[in-house]
């Protein structure tokens, strides 16, 4: 049973709203950290999550600022660039995956966008005994800084062929990264993957990256 269910996370003060899939009997959960200015309602992840439903991978989309810092993000943008915050809050909900297990005892993988692969990386860094697998779509792993040469956890990096300065910055967090990490470059994309059929090849190379590595 394919069956989605809004869910509130107590992350200290802070309560987050998720949307949690599960196909019945999931080998695995794939957490979203979507980028700047984004929400769960991300049209490209939500695409994204449901392929991963298809292949049998449970999902949770989740704002990762309250009703509150949204607004204040929505005017200044400060918080959208605040990969502490961002990761700290997605280090929570991986603890509530873990210990409340709505999925089941299940492994658990980050899917990052933007400037949430950033966020996705250093909460792997902290929580390597709980992340299984990390994929990248378009993201700026080099704003997780300190924390890339900490990662531990097998990390796929996506890029669009034509975002030539991601690919870039891709490239250096990837002699960080070293050897769990591998950096994939999508033909004929640019940064939001809006070219036809270059998302659903994001959707596919994150849904093997995820089954191989979450069934492990």
């Amino acid at each position: 049973m394919d069956e989605q269910q809004t869910v509130t996370v107590p992350i200290g003060d802070a309560k987050l709203p998720a949307d949690l899939r599960l196909p019945g009997q999931p080998a695995g959960v794939v957490l979203f950290a979507h980028g700047s200015g984004s929400s769960r309602h991300s049209p490209r992840n939500v695409a994204v999550a449901r392929t991963l439903n298809d292949r049998g991978l449970g999902t949770v989309l989740a704002d990762l600022l309250t009703p509150v810092e949204d607004e204040v993000d929505t005017r200044t943008a400060e918080l959208r660039f605040d990969i502490g915050l961002l990761a700290s809050r997605l280090a929570g909900i991986i603890d509530w995956l873990a210990t409340a297990r709505p999925a089941g005892d299940v492994p658990i993988g980050l899917f990052g966008a933007s400037t949430g692969a950033a966020a996705a990386l250093v909460a792997a860094s902290s929580r390597a005994d709980r992340v299984a697998a990390v994929v990248s779509r378009g993201g700026r792993p080099d704003l997780a800084d300190d924390a890339l040469a900490q990662v531990r956890t097998p990390t796929l990096l996506l890029v669009g062929g034509l975002d030539e300065e991601v690919i870039a910055l891709n490239e250096q967090a990837l002699t960080e990264l070293g050897d769990v990490a591998e950096l994939r470059v999508i033909p004929g994309a640019t940064h939001l993957f809006e070219e036809p059929g270059t998302l659903d090849q994001v959707a596919d190379q994150a849904g093997t990256w995820f089954t191989t590595h979450l069934s492990r």
